[in-house]
């Protein structure tokens, strides 16, 4: 039995948008209120080709000690070219530069577990339950000091 106060839950597979701004303002004031998010600086890493168009690229985030790798991309012309390699390293070189002290990201079996455990990144997590047997990991890399 509910009550004309007691809120009525839905779920729904097709969200408004203006119903999902609500959640995130409300998650986001929540979070500005228990932690200084002002203080996640973003990062970024670009190969460009000759012309200056961007060819790859790493997009991470830092806070505090912490970074997040979010996104390595490199153009499929381009792969296999070390440029991967180069694009994250610049990036954790940068990262130890800044006092960063832990990587982290996660990454699907489809896509890249060997290039990142030949970085010396290793499974801190595996979540299963994806289509086709996919599987997702969170992987972790301590530098010096870490």
């Amino acid at each position: 039995m509910t009550t004309s106060d007691e809120p009525r839950c839905e779920f729904t597979d097709a969200p408004a948008e203006v119903d999902l701004k609500v959640v995130d303002a409300g998650l986001g004031r929540f979070n500005d209120a228990a932690a200084d998010l002002t203080a996640v600086v973003p990062l970024a890493c670009f190969a460009r080709d000759a012309e200056g168009s961007v060819v790859g690229g790493v997009r991470a985030r830092r806070w505090g000690r912490a970074v997040e790798v979010q996104m390595l991309w490199v153009d499929e012309s381009r792969r296999r070219q070390g440029i991967a390699t180069r694009l994250m390293r610049l990036l954790e070189d940068e990262a130890r530069r800044r006092g960063a002290t832990l990587a982290y990201l996660d990454t699907f079996s489809f896509q890249a577990r060997g290039f990142y455990e030949r970085l010396g990144y290793a499974v801190a997590a595996r979540l299963d339950g994806f289509p086709d047997g996919i599987e997702k990991y969170l992987m972790t890399k301590h530098f010096d000091g870490g």
